[in-house]
């Protein structure tokens, strides 16, 4: 896999991830995007004959769900790394998102804003009360930009602006308001059955940790869970 670089400096990299591809990973057998990433930093380092002792720095600044595609970025330096994160922390970072889902939203436009709570054993989270161990809370807002009703599918193409980062948290707090993601069998096992999960990381906006100048970048999915619904 090369990786789908959309801009690259001395201190950032900005790429497209492809669906089923994890961020990073543990297992020696499969293959990941940082792994990727380092290979290109070090064959870039070798052609300017610069070799690098050990592996190229990169550091993951956020993650996407591993069937998830869409807009990452990692920081080059453990200045720029350190920048970045501490905009994700004071939501000073834009994640926007696209998602079709079954079913209406409850509005228009709202947010959403629950507590989830994840099973390490399943790998899955859950909805639960502000008093239950490991609760963290979350909250997004979306906006619905059509919907249609045909054979008695519904269906809806929301925007999505993610405010804090938790574990499938779209896919959770989206289920859990009665519109479930298209495609996702972990949280819509018997919804209809399409090829790959309708989300897309489609929108990243953030301050360049160097410069200070804002960065805006922009995709649309490749997946062929969007190309089900014509909107």
């Amino acid at each position: 896999m090369k990786p789908e670089i959309l801009y690259e400096d001395n201190d950032i990299i900005v790429c497209r991830k492809p669906a089923n591809i994890a961020v990073q990973t543990a297992a020696l057998s499969s293959g990941d995007l940082v792994s990727v990433l380092k290979n290109h930093l070090y064959r870039q380092a070798r052609k300017a004959s610069t070799p690098q002792k050990g592996e190229p720095y990169l550091a993951v600044i956020h993650r996407l769900d591993q069937p998830v595609e869409g807009l990452l970025v990692f920081g080059k330096t453990k200045k720029a790394a350190s920048d970045l994160s501490r905009q994700l922390q004071k939501d000073h970072f834009g994640k926007y998102y696209k998602a079709v889902v079954q079913g209406f939203a409850p509005m228009d436009e709202g947010e959403l804003c629950d507590y989830l709570v994840k099973d390490g054993k399943t790998n899955l989270s859950r909805v639960c009360t502000p008093s239950t161990p490991g609760a963290k809370k979350a909250s997004l807002h979306y906006r619905v930009l059509s919907k249609k009703e045909e054979k008695g599918v519904t269906l809806s193409l929301l925007e999505i602006h993610l405010h804090t980062g938790r574990h499938h948290q779209i896919r959770v707090q989206l289920a859990h308001a009665g519109c479930p993601l298209l495609g996702d069998r972990k949280y819509n096992p018997t919804g209809l059955c399409v090829s790959g999960l309708a989300l897309c990381a489609c929108r990243l906006e953030f301050l360049h940790p160097v410069t200070k100048e804002l960065m805006r970048f922009e995709t649309e999915s490749q997946s062929p869970s969007f190309e089900f619904p014509i909107f």
